[in-house]
């Protein structure tokens, strides 16, 4: 039986980075990461996250990257047409499935799974259904961290933007927001963890709000990267 080869949706937060331990896990590897990159500010598509940050996660998950460049505004069309030429270039380079790091939000699963009916590529949702405070708790445990680096709101303070994402960030969550954010009150960048050969050394930049939104910049911290390069 030939095994599958996978593409993983990468958004650079946890839970498309703990998609990535779980599927190693079970055996069945991802062979590349797929992102959507806003072209205009050359970030990862909502969670805001550089490019170099993007680049170095690769790295650190030994995996090729692919980049879908939208644009920004992004219409619903455009992002449709760029995914559907990612999905085709995907299958003609014998990928067999994409794997999503959703966890229980119905009708995204149901258009995921429109979208790619008839591609030719088959659906993985390796963290659907696991109750996500118990999942959040289990991540920090296994040496996952992450920065929150977008928040919403009108859900949760802009004041927990930048802020590990850890057994205390947890506790500090209201009652209504999601352990994981699962629906849209906050994204991340997955800096360290079991899915990386090493960590991802980071340095906090400004706080901005925009269309909604308060993001925490985040940037590659080189002079960490210097030093641990220089040590005997």
């Amino acid at each position: 039986m030939v095994p599958p080869k996978i593409l993983l949706s990468w958004s650079s937060g946890k839970d498309a980075a703990w998609a990535l331990h779980v599927l190693r896990q079970a055996g069945t590897p991802p062979a590349g990461l797929l992102t959507t990159v806003n072209d205009a500010f050359g970030r990862v598509a909502m969670h805001a996250v550089r490019e170099e940050l993007l680049e170095a996660q690769a790295e650190a998950a030994g995996l090729p990257l692919v980049k879908v460049r939208i644009p920004y505004p992004c219409p619903n069309e455009a992002y449709e047409a760029a995914m559907a030429g990612a999905c085709a270039a995907a299958l003609a380079e014998g990928f067999t499935h994409v794997a999503f790091g959703d966890l229980f939000l119905e009708d995204v699963r149901d258009y995921r799974l429109q979208k790619l009916a008839g591609t030719g590529l088959h659906p993985l949702f390796p963290l659907w259904g696991k109750p996500t405070a118990a999942l959040a708790r289990e991540m920090i445990a296994a040496g996952l961290q992450a920065r929150l680096t977008c928040v919403d709101p009108r859900v949760l303070a802009g004041a927990f933007v930048g802020r590990a994402f850890d057994a205390t960030l947890l506790a500090d969550l209201p009652a209504n927001v999601d352990p994981c954010g699962e629906r849209g009150e906050f994204h991340s960048f997955c800096h360290a963890g079991p899915m990386f050969s090493s960590p991802i050394p980071i340095e906090a930049g400004e706080v901005v709000t925009r269309d909604g939104f308060t993001f925490a910049d985040l940037r590659l911290d080189r002079g960490s990267m210097n030093e641990t390069q220089d040590a005997p």
